[in-house]
C-alpha cells in the first residue's frame, strides 16, 4: 500500500477549495510554459538560414524568459498549500501547447508557431487570472499580469521578426 502524504499545512487565509482551482489553473499554465520552453529551445537549436543569428539569439532570450517564469508559477502553487508538477509525464498530461517533433521546420514556420503558442499561453494565463480573481487571491492575480505581458511581448517580437520587407 502506498504511503499517503499528509496534507500541506502552508498558512493561507484563502479558502482551500478556491485555491485548489487556482493551483489547477497554475499547473496547467506551468505545463504549457515547459512545453513552450522546450519547443523554443528546439527551434533555437535547429534554426537555419540567412537570419540564423537573429533568430537564434531571439529564441534563446525568449527561452530564458519562459524558464524563469516556471519557478515563479510553481512557487505560487506551493505558497497556497498545493502541489505542483513532478515529472515530464505530468507536464505531458497537462500541456495544451503541442510539441513539434519534425526533423526540419522552416524558420518562418518556427516564428509563426512560437507566436501562436505564446498567444495560447496568454489564454492559459487569463484562465489563471479569472480563477485568482474568483478566489480573491490578489497575489496570484497581480503576478499573472506580468507573465501575460511577457508572453504578449514575445508574440509581438516573433510577429515583427517574421514580417517581410
Amino acid at each position: 500500500m502506498a504511503d499517503i502524504a499528509p496534507a500541506l499545512k502552508t498558512p493561507t487565509d484563502l479558502a482551500r477549495n478556491d485555491v485548489k482551482s487556482v493551483a489547477d489553473a497554475l499547473n496547467s499554465a506551468l505545463a504549457d510554459c515547459y512545453a513552450l520552453y522546450f519547443k523554443t529551445k528546439n527551434f533555437h537549436w535547429h534554426v537555419s538560414g540567412p537570419h540564423f543569428r537573429d533568430y537564434h539569439l531571439l529564441m534563446d532570450d525568449q527561452a530564458t524568459q519562459i524558464l524563469a517564469v516556471t519557478d515563479d508559477i510553481a512557487e505560487r502553487v506551493r505558497k497556497t498549500g498545493n502541489v505542483t508538477l513532478r515529472s515530464i509525464g505530468d507536464v505531458s498530461r497537462r500541456q495544451t501547447i503541442k510539441d513539434n517533433d519534425k526533423e526540419f521546420v522552416p524558420p518562418a514556420e518556427m516564428l509563426a508557431e512560437l507566436r501562436e503558442d505564446n498567444l495560447k499561453l496568454v489564454e492559459s494565463f487569463r484562465v489563471v487570472k479569472d480563477a485568482a480573481d474568483d478566489a480573491k487571491d490578489n497575489a496570484t492575480s497581480g503576478i499573472v499580469d506580468e507573465w501575460t505581458d511577457q508572453a504578449e511581448e514575445r508574440a509581438w517580437f516573433l510577429f515583427e521578426a517574421s514580417r517581410k520587407g
